[in-house]
């Protein structure tokens, strides 16, 4: 490896750690009480090395959200790649988004369950619709695995932006609940998954095999 390859293997390195260091701190502390500085105390450099590779805080929330969904969106994709029966290939991409939030905490955090930086601040308007592309991009997947299964009549053929929208907002619940949540005495979380991807299906119109739902009753 050349010494050109390796100062920019070395970049991508930092940059990396610089966005793992700020998802943490802006799950744990919350956005408005994170600082460049602290980041930067986080990985031990000066401050002035954050603004060799961002210009603020916000830029790097938006990084950090951009990359969380090229992530998901490269799950699902690796899903769809496997030619699964519809239904098991819905469910495998409703689970798939559900593991994300697990495989990466502190990230789904700050791209989900945090408010929006500084909504009236002017940011950079591309940086802004490269995630809001990349994020529409996972939901697309989302509403046409719903569509695909509408096709197919293996679910109940509804409005599909109404129905993907509603079933994010299922997904987003026991994902948030999980990652967030950490007091609460839930059962056996892959029982809980489980049983959660069986109601969703069968709410959709589905026809599945329901694990014992009667058994673990509160």
């Amino acid at each position: 490896m050349g010494v050109t390859e390796r100062r920019a293997r070395e970049r991508e390195e930092l940059r990396d750690k610089i966005l793992k260091a700020a998802a943490s701190l802006f799950a744990e502390e919350g956005y408005a009480s994170v600082s460049l500085r602290k980041i930067a105390e986080r990985i031990e450099y000066a401050p002035s090395t954050i603004y060799l590779y961002f210009k603020d805080k916000d830029e790097i929330v938006i990084s950090v959200c951009r990359e969380n969904f090229l992530l998901l969106t490269e799950a699902i994709d690796e899903i769809a790649n496997r030619q699964l029966p519809p239904l098991e290939m819905l469910r495998e991409c409703l689970r798939a988004y559900i593991q994300f939030g697990l495989d990466h905490p502190d990230h789904y955090i700050v791209t989900l369950c945090l408010p929006e930086p500084n909504p009236e601040k002017k940011c950079d308007v591309h940086h802004k619709l490269s995630v809001l592309d990349v994020g529409l991009g996972a939901f697309k997947r989302l509403a046409q695995g719903l569509l695909d299964s509408m096709n197919a009549g293996v679910i109940r053929t509804a409005d599909v932006e109404l129905t993907a929208q509603i079933t994010w907002m299922m997904l987003h619940g026991i994902t948030s609940l999980f990652v967030t949540q950490h007091s609460f005495p839930f059962l056996d979380r892959e029982l809980l998954i489980e049983h959660y991807l069986d109601r969703i299906l069968l709410s959709l119109g589905g026809s599945v095999e329901p694990h014992d739902l009667e058994k673990h009753v509160l």
